[in-house]
């Protein structure tokens, strides 16, 4: 088998007339962009009427409905780390999105299926009449659901982790005196059309599924990851493709083992004994560091005759690391206790499924006085985007020019302290969660449709939109500002890593989330008594189970300063010389009540 084209090969390719076809550049953009935005505009529009769906044509009640679509939601954020493993080390990022668009297709196909063929979901049926007995859906109906469910959660797997880098490989042309600039625009379309796409996927797919139906709504988002399919495949002649190399997950992994192999070893007394670890000869790192020493015996040179070869080089990786992967996975384990607290806003914005029953039964016409126009249940979502792109634009362009014009200075939030108010405002967006569903179910009941979970309160659902805007600015803080921590912490080996750890969060979030609500059902249900998340949302107590988030997030905000103050000083403050980590807490517990900032976006897109 023809190994692939190396960097040169791949740039530049002999025609026979003897000149030269220059491959990759900002044609292949178009297509490289258009595949990430319709995959995303298909598999984000399946997503918030998908509750409704379960519910009504498979019969699942709330509580099961939610638990799948968490676990979906689960496998679509822990696929992107295996989609990256295998196009690092075995596919290559064109074959792996090749074939992730093919199996998102194949995945939309099976459930477009589910909508038209009456067979394959439980018959129609109406709970509510004399004398009709309603079965669940059956092992084989559910076999097709989640068949679709899988290949979609693949698709994404594939796709999401390559198209950013596979793009970025067409422009990394460092002969080019603009390429840098070349990179900066195509991030900055990337994000700018991955947002656009967002949004059209929670009104125009959302609207078609509301008022056109299933088959139609289903229908659209399969043509669509069809089309992104075959523009990505058609312009195959078009890109650079580089060879595979060994993972950094990999090379991760055997730090471990040869630390855990080596374990009974002594490490050297004097610890700038150089000649006692293994480095390569261009390395800065001649010695470990002194955190996490038990890692640094990966790096031990026991018998050097029989773990080094005649080159240099170790003969045995699983045995012997240089000191430079030792430090990589130190790095990884120390900013894992802030990572960790980033799960708890995720698993508050995962909350969406209540929020469609929510806003299902209220008056979700834009005006109360000659309005017939309603907003989708499932758009709602749209506002924690358009408010997290708003705030990074206000901050970028009014925020910090007008702050650094008032003090003097250049002026920036720090990202601890980014990361610290997006936690805050995730605490609070729960709160409002709880203190408007309290009012929505008190007018529910006071209209006298307790027993009417499908009626619509004379109460507008514009109250659902404060809410959502908290949502957004606390994924503006928060997870752009973890991004940049996870960027500037690490190597530039570990980028990718980098790039993965908050999808990561979200996966984990959303089997926490799936385990919080499990709880919850189940203390609550007990001796008869209606669950707070019972199928009838008049008659559970949604709002007791968002104050219990609420506390949770609250217990966070604390848990992130402790860890932040452990965490002590970035790498930035280290080499400028700016070691003031406890002033920076003291400004979190100060600030939190009083006011909030956001990120620079740019710094982001620039550390891809």
């Amino acid at each position: 088998m023809e190994n692939p084209p190396n960097e040169t090969e791949a740039a530049k390719q002999i025609q026979p007339n003897g000149g030269k076809k220059t491959k990759g550049g900002i044609i292949t953009m178009p297509f490289i962009i258009a595949n990430e935005a319709f995959e995303k505009v298909a598999s984000y529009g399946l997503l918030p009427n998908m509750i409704m769906y379960l519910i009504r044509d498979y019969r699942f009640g709330v509580a099961k409905g939610t638990n799948v679509l968490y676990m979906w939601s689960a496998a679509s954020s822990f696929t992107p780390l295996l989609g990256a493993f295998l196009s690092d080390s075995y596919l290559g990022r064109f074959l792996t999105i090749s074939i992730a668009s093919l199996s998102s297709f194949l995945g939309m196909v099976l459930l477009w299926l589910t909508a038209m063929l009456p067979q394959v979901k439980p018959s129609p049926c109406d709970p509510t009449a004399a004398g009709s007995h309603c079965g669940p859906a059956t092992a084989s109906h559910l076999a097709l659901l989640y068949s679709a469910f899988a290949l979609i959660s693949i698709g994404s797997g594939g796709i999401r982790p390559c198209s950013l880098a596979f793009g970025a490989d067409q422009l990394d042309n460092k002969e080019n005196p603009k390429n840098e600039r070349a990179l900066e625009s195509f991030f900055g379309w990337y994000y700018a059309s991955s947002a656009v796409a967002v949004l059209i996927a929670f009104t125009g797919i959302v609207y078609i599924q509301e008022h056109l139906g299933w088959k139609i709504g289903f229908g659209v988002p399969a043509v669509l990851m069809l089309i992104a399919a075959l523009l990505f495949v058609l312009a195959s002649p078009l890109y650079v493709t580089r060879g595979v190399s060994k993972s950094l997950f990999t090379s991760l992994a055997q730090v471990g083992v040869a630390a855990y192999k080596k374990r009974k070893l002594s490490l050297p007394v004097h610890h700038d004994s150089v000649d006692c670890y293994y480095h390569t000869k261009d390395s800065d790192l001649k010695a470990p560091s002194h955190k996490l020493r038990f890692l640094n015996k990966a790096c031990l040179i026991s018998k050097r005759e029989e773990e080094i070869g005649s080159d240099g080089f170790a003969l045995n990786s699983w045995r012997l690391c240089t000191t430079d992967k030792v430090e990589e996975l130190k790095a990884l384990i120390k900013v894992i206790p802030i990572w960790s607290t980033g799960i708890m806003m995720s698993i508050n914005t995962s909350q969406s499924t209540f929020q469609v029953l929510q806003a299902t039964s209220m008056d979700r016409r834009l005006s109360r006085h000659g309005s017939s126009f309603q907003v989708p249940a499932g758009s709602f979502g749209m506002f924690t985007i358009i408010a997290l792109a708003t705030w990074v634009v206000l901050y970028d362009r009014a925020v910090i020019p007008l702050a650094s014009k008032i003090r003097g200075r250049p002026f920036r939030l720090s990202v601890k302290l980014r990361m610290g108010l997006g936690l805050f405002m995730s605490f609070l967006a729960m709160a409002v969660s709880a203190t408007v569903e309290s009012f929505r179910r008190n007018k529910a009941i006071s209209q006298g449709y307790a027993n009417s979970p499908n009626a619509v309160v004379d109460f507008s659902a514009m109250w659902l939109v404060p809410q959502y805007v908290l949502h957004g600015l606390a994924e503006a803080l928060t997870a752009i500002g973890q991004t940049e921590f996870f960027y500037t912490e690490f190597p530039k080996s570990m980028s990718s890593i980098a790039a993965s750890l908050f999808g990561l969060g979200m996966g984990v979030a959303s089997l926490l989330a799936s385990v919080v609500l499990n709880a919850v059902n189940e203390l609550t249900s007990r001796n008869d008594k209606e669950s707070w998340v019972s199928d009838n949302i008049n008659k559970g107590h949604y709002n007791y189970y968002y104050w219990v988030l609420a506390i949770m997030s609250f217990i966070n905000v604390i848990y992130y300063v402790i860890c932040s103050w452990s965490y002590g000083p970035l790498v930035d403050q280290v080499r400028n010389g700016r070691v003031n980590g406890v002033r920076e807490e003291e400004e979190l517990l100060d600030i939190a009540g009083k006011g909030f900032g956001k990120e620079d976006l740019s710094a982001v897109i620039k550390a891809n």
